[in-house]
């Protein structure tokens, strides 16, 4: 009877654990169901769905706008600082993927000034991981959106963002990683249309922008067309070395309302992914 007892108590505790780690990484381990962001670089305090923190200055400089675009596959790689700090050095924005709120990132925020939005996709032995936004402005607003893959069940997420402008705009950023193991499309199509209700609502500048994983060609399609229901256009590269798999690039950035002048993507052993970075200024 004893050792049934036993039993019965350490299967309980294996239930228990087992729907915890559910309910952690398929993003719905916080209050009503509602997503959660994080605008500041105290680990762990979120905020459930929209932060609206105070914002000062304009993202532009001079009305120049640098954009950077990111897979920093969790700073595995010991050079990822140095490829950063010329990221954060030549853009204005920066938008990562499979970022990881390690100490030695928020040491690097810290060091380098920089203003930071996160949403936290799951946890890695403690540490936070997901998209992170890195600007020279703080946000004005910031959502954070999350979806599960289907088959391993880790969440992959998306933030969107306002930024105030010189010109009197308001940039909207959609920083995406996009769900991978998906055959059939529904989650996929599902996380993009997840954002489409932000994109309808707003009339000034947009930049859809991140690691899409956009390996097939069905994918591709998609995306194409979600942007073209938005007014958007995807920038051209002069240097072109993303990372591609089956031929096709994985990351993307597509933007509206503002003038595009060049993009490149240029060769790095910091990550698996080859970093963007594309040259805008406002419209007057």
């Amino acid at each position: 009877m004893k050792f049934f007892s036993k039993t019965r108590w350490l299967l309980a505790l294996v239930c228990f654990i087992t729907f915890s780690f559910v309910l952690t990484f398929s993003g719905i381990n916080h209050a009503n169901g509602t997503p959660k962001v994080m605008i500041n670089l105290v680990e762990p305090i979120f905020q459930t769905q929209c932060a609206h923190p105070t914002s000062s200055g304009h993202l532009d400089i001079d009305g120049r706008l640098n954009v950077s675009v990111w897979n920093i596959y969790k700073q595995k790689r010991k050079n990822w600082k140095q490829v950063l700090k010329r990221l954060s050095h030549s853009s204005q924005l920066v938008l990562l993927q499979e970022a990881g709120l390690t100490t030695e990132m928020v040491d690097f925020i810290n060091s380098h000034s920089l203003n930071v939005a996160m949403t936290k996709a799951f946890k890695l032995f403690g540490t936070s991981l997901g998209v992170m936004n890195l600007s020279v402005s703080q946000a004005s607003s910031a959502c954070a959106f999350h979806a599960t893959e289907p088959l391993i069940r880790f969440a992959k997420s998306a933030l969107i963002t306002h930024y105030p402008l010189s010109n009197g705009e308001t940039l909207l950023v959609v920083n995406l990683h996009g769900i991978n193991f998906d055959w059939k499309l529904t989650r996929y199509t599902e996380q993009f249309e997840a954002l489409s209700l932000e994109l309808g609502g707003h009339s000034g500048p947009i930049i859809l922008a991140g690691d899409f994983n956009t390996w097939r060609n069905d994918r591709l399609k998609l995306i194409y067309e979600f942007a073209k229901r938005f007014g958007l256009s995807e920038a051209e590269y002069h240097l072109d070395e993303r990372q591609r798999f089956f031929g096709l690039a994985l990351d993307h950035l597509f933007y509206r309302g503002l003038d595009f002048h060049h993009a490149e993507s240029k060769v790095t052993d910091a990550s698996d992914h080859n970093p963007i970075i594309a040259h805008f200024t406002l419209k007057s």
